[in-house]
């Protein structure tokens, strides 16, 4: 077993396990058994799937459910153009490798210098991933009754935790964190006056603004 298959198995496991916290959220908030599988099995990107569920379940429409997940799995097509330029797959290959084209199989892929091992990182990460997701997911549904409420158990705050994972790593210089907090107060203001799930599109909107305005003022 090559290091990058042993890397993308480690993330495979750590990834995957986390799905069962989707399961039970999307069964606490309505969601059926087949709705909630169907999600992990067709969407399949964490950040939005806990996105949408959580606009269902803070009584939102499907129009801004839809809109946050889009909007969070957006980087996917950032990480799909990466993927293609390294992997070059070909054939039934690339419909697969769209379909796990995620976070952590992008990232165990460009951890590894040596091509074959890339491609392995790739693999391992995203298919590892991909079954026991679904798996997890599927356990966490038909277990959701049993679990009860889920912020008993922390899962309320797994989607929370994991953004702030993704998100505190790119903080590293004034502007993205000046980005960060603009866009959170506009979050926290917008709460009050408009439906569950327009907060974010809001938080996306300011942001978009800011990149604007700032590569129009840039010199040259």
């Amino acid at each position: 077993m090559t290091p990058a298959i042993r890397i993308g198995l480690s993330v495979a496991v750590a990834t995957g396990l986390y799905g069962i916290s989707f399961g039970a959220l999307g069964a606490a908030a309505g969601l059926g058994v087949l709705q909630v599988v169907a999600l992990s099995a067709l969407m399949f990107t964490g950040g939005s799937q806990f996105a949408y569920i959580g606009v269902v379940a803070g009584g939102g429409g499907g129009a801004a459910a839809f809109g946050a997940a889009t909007l969070l799995g957006v980087r996917n097509a950032v990480y799909g153009m990466q993927v293609n330029r390294t992997l070059r797959p070909r054939g039934w290959r690339r419909l697969l490798a769209a379909q796990v084209c995620i976070d952590e199989s992008t990232a165990t892929m460009l951890g590894q210098r040596d091509p074959d091992e890339q491609r392995r990182g790739f693999w391992a990460a995203g298919l590892g991933i991909y079954l026991l997701w679904n798996l997890s997911t599927l356990a966490g549904a038909l277990l959701g009754d049993a679990l009860g409420d889920p912020r008993r158990w922390g899962l309320d705050g797994a989607a929370v935790a994991a953004f702030l994972g993704l998100l505190w790593p790119r903080l590293a210089a004034r502007e993205p964190v000046a980005i960060a907090v603009v866009c959170a107060l506009a979050t926290v203001v917008a709460v009050p006056f408009v439906p569950p799930g327009v907060p974010i599109l809001v938080a996306a909107v300011v942001a978009a603004a800011w990149g604007w305005f700032s590569r129009a003022e840039a010199p040259g």
